[in-house]
């Protein structure tokens, strides 16, 4: 549970903005389980790019330009124009420190490979004889962002270059790293590369992989070497791929396991596209109904939950979603996600809770117009009476002998505990 600044800020946040975000986080929501501050890609680049990604030119020199902040190693470091306290060759860590001062966790986004710069300038690779040059693969490069060569991990050099760029990112006390341009196509020898520097770096780093969607059929290895990788591509705004993560949640709720989870990707509420990447400045144009039904879909498929708007711009309805205990509490807690049921516009989830007797059921109205949604207790293998609790009212609604129903507004949701008669709340 976090925020990433991809989704207010694209590729030109700036070190204010980090540190804004950061401290609505620790007074609003971090006693809600939120923990995790990430910065999205192109930290190393000198200007924040207007509304587009900011791509490497080569001049008539046949030099790069803009150059990228980095060491002599060839290992990306924040531009100080945008992150002051990365002067003198400190790096993330005063922002990472500050950050930890909060109670927070500190994360960054990563492309896959190394700098073109690198390999333009042949730069040694820290812990061995190999050059940039020798572990570059040319003929893997990223189709949207000109900034890297993928790595020949076959080559002498290439698990040495990631080891000590890891080492690099846990001396700043970074606690998460998003790699890029990864799982999509599916790069598997640079996965188990990146699993194996952060077991080697000595600091403890959660593993995220993106973009999706990431391939179904890989889905042991992807649980054995990351702990979080992305099912869809970018999402955004919009009814349609949310419609359509019903069915990606479908697909990949039996992957997920402690320490392993799915991922459908960030949350785009509130103020969004302060400065790109897509679109115009502007508040979600998610309705309320669609950001209670995304809000519930991912919780109890048990999505990590990264919030991509402007925190401090939040209103009382947009904090409201992220500080609602009963449902982050489902996220946290439940097991065995699943989707009971579709009977037209009308979706079943359920999930096990860890009280007794007890389970959370979310039904989801995928239509154009209001739909009454009937549960039939047999439906989830229940015999007996059910005490039933709306989750994002708060309230009771009291017992039910043989199921229940509730009237669903248009791409709505309701998530609900319900409790068997036979066991006492709380036992």
């Amino acid at each position: 549970m976090g925020w990433n600044s991809f989704d207010c800020f694209g590729s030109a946040v700036v070190e204010h903005e980090v540190r804004t975000n950061a401290d609505y986080m620790a007074c609003r929501l971090a006693r809600f389980g939120w923990q995790y501050v990430v910065v999205d890609f192109c930290w190393s680049h000198p200007a924040p790019a207007a509304r587009s990604n900011p791509d490497l030119a080569v001049d008539a020199k046949g030099e790069l330009t803009p150059l990228l902040a980095m060491d002599a190693y060839g290992r990306q470091l924040p531009s100080v124009n945008r992150f002051p306290s990365a002067m003198d060759g400190a790096g993330f860590k005063p922002l990472a420190d500050s950050v930890h001062k909060l109670g927070l966790k500190f994360g960054i986004h990563v492309m896959r490979g190394i700098p073109r710069q690198a390999v333009h300038l042949n730069l040694p690779i820290l812990g061995s004889r190999a050059h940039a040059g020798e572990i570059a693969d040319r003929n893997s490069t990223c189709g949207w962002l000109n900034h890297m060569y993928g790595l020949d991990m076959s080559k002498r050099g290439a698990q040495a270059y990631l080891d000590s760029t890891l080492k690099l990112y846990a001396s700043w006390g970074v606690d998460y790293i998003k790699v890029d341009d990864i799982s999509a196509p599916y790069h598997a020898a640079e996965i188990e590369g990146f699993r194996r520097a952060i077991d080697r770096c000595g600091r403890n780093i959660v593993l995220s992989l993106s973009p999706g969607a990431s391939p179904l059929d890989q889905a042991a290895h992807l649980a054995g070497h990351a702990n979080l990788w992305r099912i869809s591509g970018d999402f955004w705004d919009q009814w349609t791929p949310l419609r359509a993560a019903f069915d990606l949640c479908r697909d990949w709720a039996p992957q997920s396991g402690p320490g392993h989870w799915p991922d459908a990707d960030m949350l785009p509420l509130g103020r969004l596209a302060l400065r790109g990447p897509i679109g115009e400045p502007r508040w979600t144009n998610f309705t309320r109904a669609e950001q209670i039904t995304l809000m519930t879909l991912w919780s109890i498929f048990r999505s990590p939950l990264m919030m991509g708007g402007h925190m401090p711009d939040n209103d009382a309805w947009t904090e409201s979603l992220l500080t609602n205990a009963e449902v982050m509490r489902v996220g946290q807690e439940c097991t065995n996600s699943r989707e009971g049921w579709r009977r037209g516009n009308a979706i079943l989830w359920v999930a096990d809770a860890p009280v007794r007797g007890q389970k959370y059921i979310a039904i989801f109205n995928v239509g154009d117009g209001p739909l009454k949604i009937a549960v039939d207790w047999q439906d989830l293998g229940i015999v007996k009476s059910c005490r039933v609790r709306d989750l994002w009212a708060h309230k009771n609604l009291g017992p039910f002998s043989k199921g229940f129903q509730r009237t669903i507004p248009s791409h709505g949701a309701g998530l609900f505990a319900i409790t068997s008669s036979a066991v006492r709340a709380g036992k």
